[in-house]
């Protein structure tokens, strides 16, 4: 996820695109970078860190021009660095590019290119379009400068595969912007004699509402006077503008009232955009040949808070599909028990920020007792991916909330393509079974969508419960990690007190705090311990629990027999269901914590990083 802006009109561009890249900034804030048409030329200005130190270059350069791009840029291909910040160029320097997404095939189109001479700049995917579009312009037809790039566009984005959204000026066309989108967010601000290219409302919403949502496929030119838009097949489409009545605080949020919401909401495109390195070989990402996938035999995974749950339903995975004895460790307590070294053992360290301390430091002991080591992670450049061997990036941009849920759901699909993946290398799934659960796992963002239609069943139900001063989750299986992240998360934002169990365990001790109305979440899928978990509710129930079933559509009549209310969730096959279950209760936690009035993205006590031991 990245941050795009651009500006034309009849002012200095410069400070619309700072004033909209720190709008921006969640969307991504390891660089940032501008380009400004100048008397004919290119001025480019770029730097690593937070936009605030891209303002201060431009300070000092001082360019001015009426036409200019920008962009904040959330790393997926290439180091956080200068060289690798947007815009990127051609190799003339007169095509200029920002970008958001991921092109797939930037790889062979980039040996294309080279093969025909064009010398590349950085290790970024996006510099393959402005140097496909040079190419591209040698080849099109067209009576002005205008014309020709228009035509190079539409010629480059027929090549491309991915999600993507860019934008583009050349200096022979200095009148005009053109903006391309597909699969990834872009839009237009519609003023008086100036208009806007973005990523999101917020980079412009102080000078226009009127805004048009472009379409997958749509190509968009932006002039001084006015706009021309372009569907996929290159016929032009009368633009149809909406009035936003957001402010701009609100507008940052995408009109969602805390960032946690959105990135509820977020969790579809995460889950897309982490997938699409997931369709790849799988050995080539992770820089392990097959045969070195096939010898480990062991696996320790390591993580913290939020992330050592993704890694508990990964012990799952990893056990059922690729046949390996898998454990899972607190990173703090692995650094400091003894772990007998053990021939052909990947550990795995599973974090968002890639700069937890207590992972960090499990990762150095996996190292010294001679572990392949591996990172899920969703930071390119962090001190985990460089600790590790390998990385397998999770690609679901910035999370501003504390309290994480769009980076917990990607972070479980990764586990579970890597052991499908080592499964089918290793031979213990054969073919067939590969291909069936590989195209299960692809339906998971679309499910996710559906799912994400229970907001409201999830909010009236809380009207209910809200003031209670208990909160019980049970699970079982692949379930029992998401009564541990469900208790999480009600914890980390509401401050009421939460336990997650195992369903079975109960009655060994925990149904003890169960009493009157304490309400107790029972997270049971129509499955194969679906009747265990109808039993858990009954005997919660014997002691005046407020039962609250998470069920699918196949158990919700028998869950109604055993439990007060009923939350109904998609079906999907038994280990991608807890993807599915989770939502609900990120719903569930967030709607407890707004009625209790607490500080959702910004809970006490609480960091997003702890970079800290």
């Amino acid at each position: 996820m990245c941050g795009i802006i651009g500006y034309i009109g009849s002012k200095n561009s410069v400070p619309f695109l700072i004033e909209g890249l720190k709008k921006l900034e969640y969307r991504g804030y390891d660089s940032a970078g501008l380009a400004v048409a100048e008397n004919g030329k290119v001025h480019r200005i770029r730097a690593v860190g937070k936009v605030a130190e891209l303002e201060k270059a431009a300070l000092l350069e001082s360019p001015k021009g009426t036409c200019g791009i920008g962009h904040t840029r959330w790393a997926t291909h290439g180091k956080p660095s200068e060289e690798n910040s947007h815009p990127h160029t051609d190799c003339s320097g007169d095509i200029v590019v920002v970008h958001n997404g991921i092109i797939e095939n930037f790889l062979p189109l980039k040996e294309k290119l080279q093969s025909r001479g064009h010398k590349f700049q950085s290790e970024t995917d996006t510099e393959t379009i402005a140097h496909l579009i040079e190419e591209n312009l040698k080849y099109v037809s067209g009576k002005t400068p205008e014309e020709r790039l228009l035509a190079a566009v539409f010629l480059t984005n027929a090549a491309l595969r991915g999600a993507f959204a860019y934008g583009v000026m050349w200096t022979k066309a200095p009148n005009q912007i053109i903006g391309v989108k597909n699969q990834s967010p872009l839009v237009v601000g519609l003023g008086k004699n100036e208009n806007f290219l973005a990523s999101d409302v917020p980079a412009f919403l102080k000078y226009t509402n009127k805004v048009l949502f472009l379409e997958d496929g749509q190509t968009v030119v932006l002039r001084p006077d006015g706009v021309t838009l372009y569907g996929a097949d290159g016929k032009t489409i009368k633009p149809k503008a909406t009035k936003i009545s957001w402010d701009e605080k609100t507008a940052e949020k995408g009109g969602y009232d805390h960032f946690m919401l959105k990135e509820i909401y977020d969790q579809p495109q995460a889950l897309e955009d982490t997938l699409r390195t997931a369709r790849e070989d799988f050995s080539r990402i992770l820089g392990l040949k097959t045969e070195d996938l096939r010898k480990i035999r062991n696996v320790y995974m390591v993580a913290c808070g939020t992330a050592y749950h993704a890694a508990l339903i990964g012990k799952y995975y990893l056990e059922n599909f690729a046949g390996v004895t898998a454990s899972v460790d607190l990173a703090s307590e692995f650094k400091y028990r003894t772990i007998p070294p053990a021939k052909d053992t990947l550990c795995i360290a599973v974090s968002q920020s890639g700069e937890t301390a207590d992972t960090l430091g499990a990762v150095k002991k996996a190292k010294e007792l001679g572990f392949k080591r591996l990172a899920i992670c969703n930071v390119l450049g962090s001190g985990l991916t460089r600790a590790c061997n390998s990385v397998f990036y999770t690609h679901c941009g910035p999370e501003i909330s504390v309290a994480s849920t769009k980076a917990f759901s990607s972070q479980i699909i990764s586990l579970y393509a890597l052991a499908i993946f080592l499964g089918h290398a290793s031979g213990n799934i054969s073919q067939n079974q590969f291909n069936k659960l590989y195209k299960e796992l692809m339906s998971v963002p679309k499910a996710v969508a559906e799912t994400l239609k229970i907001e409201y069943d999830v909010r009236h139900l809380t009207r209910k419960i809200y003031k209670a001063n208990r909160f019980i989750f049970l699970g079982r299986n692949v379930d029992y990690p998401i009564a541990l992240e469900a208790a999480l998360k009600l914890k980390e934002i509401s401050y009421v007190s939460a336990e997650g169990f195992a369903a079975g365990e109960i009655k060994h001790g925990p149904i003890s705090v169960i009493d009157k109305d304490t309400p107790v979440i029972v997270i049971m899928p129509q499955n194969q311990l679906f009747d265990k978990m109808l039993s858990a509710c009954q005997e919660c129930r014997a002691r005046g629990a407020y039962v609250i079933a998470i069920t699918t559509p196949d158990g919700k009549e028998a869950a109604a027999s055993v439990s007060d209310k009923q939350i109904v969730v998609p079906q999907a096959s038994e280990y991608l269901q807890p993807v599915l279950d989770i939502v609900a209760l990120q719903f569930f936690a967030y709607w407890i914590a707004k009625r209790l009035g607490r500080d959702i993205d910004q809970p006490r006590n609480l960091a997003k990083s702890v970079t800290v031991e």
